[in-house]
């Protein structure tokens, strides 16, 4: 399946169903029940994860057994009765549960929205490349940035019930690294899960003229260039015809990580804009990944030309 064939899953309505996953880290407890409480606030019907409290018997980084966490996603994936799967949050381990899920299965299913970012990036690849199917980039329900960050919650939810309504993505600090106009489908996520994900077979790479959306947190610059370098010699960004920069919070002074971005970025011929406000930051704002989007420099502006639900 070409990416602009990838199909875009039905918007939620009040009253439908999500499920509420954790694909990678622990849940804290506290906050995962306010994410819920959020989510009925939306009229939503809530179906919590076997799974989602639980904690790896030995590895306390990771919510749950790989088999586990595999199976609450996959089981909300393929029930009729779910219209949505919200990851409950990152950190790590999303990569560990690729190989026990079932795609045929999945594929099978009817398409839902699936939301996430952070560690999600693993499943938003996967989604693309093996379902077809377009993805939600944004806040997960048990984070800061849902629970307790207003902005980020409201633009998710118009993402979600909305689309149409939240089609721009523009800052008012946003920079233009190299200036130019493109328009290519949305791909991406946070770097370093890009970069971890390169050699895999399934691993999937930037369509014909994609434009990449780009994030990572608590990443030094020298880390940040080793991640760009790899993806660079890899060839990942050959096809990119344009590139979204969103936040990179904790990763050293913003003028060194732009330096960064800029020495690896700035020879590649397309254009690059710096902080869009997608990733772990303030405000976040969701955006769409797999649909047909235009970058204008000139404007600051990234338009998704095509919403990422129906």
């Amino acid at each position: 399946m070409t990416p602009r064939e990838r199909r875009r899953p039905r918007r939620l309505r009040a009253g439908d169903a999500v499920a509420v996953v954790a694909p990678a880290g622990p849940v804290p407890a506290e906050e995962l029940d306010a994410g819920l409480e959020l989510l009925r606030d939306w009229d939503l019907r809530v179906v919590p994860g076997k799974h989602v409290r639980e904690h790896h018997p030995r590895l306390r980084y990771l919510a749950g057994s790989d088999a586990d966490r595999a199976a609450d996603l996959q089981r909300a994936w393929c029930d009729p009765e779910i219209d949505g799967v919200l990851c409950a949050r990152g950190g790590y381990g999303t990569m560990r549960i690729l190989d026990h899920l079932d795609w045929a299965a999945m594929g099978a299913a009817p398409d839902k929205v699936f939301a996430g970012s952070s560690d999600a990036t693993a499943l938003h690849d996967a989604f693309g490349s093996r379902l077809g199917v377009a993805t939600v980039f944004g806040p997960m329900i048990s984070t800061g940035a849902f629970t307790q960050d207003a902005p980020a919650r409201e633009h998710l939810r118009r993402t979600l019930f909305a689309p149409e309504s939240v089609t721009i993505l523009t800052r008012r600090d946003a920079e233009v690294l190299v200036p130019g106009r493109a328009r290519g489908i949305t791909c991406g996520g946070n770097l370093s899960l890009l970069a971890a994900m390169l050699g895999a077979p399934d691993a999937a790479t930037p369509p014909d003229r994609g434009i990449a959306l780009l994030e990572d947190v608590d990443e030094d610059p020298y880390r940040l260039d080793r991640a760009l370098t790899q993806l660079l010699r890899a060839g990942w960004f050959d096809r990119v015809s344009g590139i979204a920069l969103g936040s990179w919070h904790r990763c050293g002074p913003p003028a060194e990580v732009r330096a960064v971005l800029r020495d690896l970025l700035g020879g590649l011929g397309v254009p690059v804009l710096w902080e869009l406000g997608f990733g772990h930051c303030p405000a976040q704002r969701t955006v769409p990944l797999g649909v047909t989007a235009e970058l204008d420099t000139a404007a600051r502006t990234l338009s998704i030309l095509q919403p990422a639900l129906r």
